[in-house]
């Protein structure tokens, strides 16, 4: 056999995406398929939660709605709602988020700028709606890439923000979490 040599050639650099992608171990521990509780699947559900908890803690919002219905996970709190300006970068660049501020999170669940850039990575369809002083924004990803950015519009919803997603099946086998649904 060849020695292969080890090069420039050799060395790739990865967009934030295609990382969480090719290592989703590094993001969300071991993949499984849904049978044991600490399954990237549930990962993924928790990192939402996480944010609307928070939000829950420190008193913004008394009610956090779940619901998962053909195979897309909804979660909706109450609580002050993503700055609208900032929606696109908090679910879609690494290490940005507004837990770094502890002036606006005093508690927090998590604080690295990952956890929903790993769901939108990992998922086939994942949209994002923050609600604020009478405003909305939405993006809708696939596979982490921004496929739709819809412009700031006037809605009578409630401060808070609302995720949904779909698990990209190729990475994460999701079958056990919907299959009693």
């Amino acid at each position: 056999m060849a020695e292969v040599q080890y090069t420039e050639e050799n060395i790739r650099s990865l967009d934030w995406k295609e990382h969480i992608r090719l290592r989703p171990g590094m993001y969300i521990g071991k993949l499984g398929d849904g049978t044991a509780p600490d399954d990237g699947i549930y990962v993924l559900l928790k990192e939402i939660i996480d944010n609307s908890i928070d939000e829950f803690v420190m008193g913004h919002g008394k009610q956090i709605d779940i619901s998962i219905k053909d195979k897309v996970v909804t979660v909706r709190d109450y609580g002050r709602g993503i700055p609208l300006g900032s929606v696109i970068d908090c679910v879609s660049k690494i290490n940005t988020g507004g837990k770094y501020d502890s002036r606006a999170f005093q508690k927090s669940v998590g604080l690295n700028g990952v956890g929903t850039k790993a769901v939108n990575a990992l998922s086939s369809f994942f949209k994002v709606e923050s609600f604020r002083d009478g405003e909305t924004k939405v993006a809708e990803f696939d596979k982490g890439e921004l496929v739709h950015d819809h412009k700031i519009a006037k809605t009578t919803e409630r401060n808070g923000t609302k995720f949904q997603f779909n698990a990209d099946n190729t990475i994460l086998k999701t079958s056990i979490l919907f299959q009693n649904l």
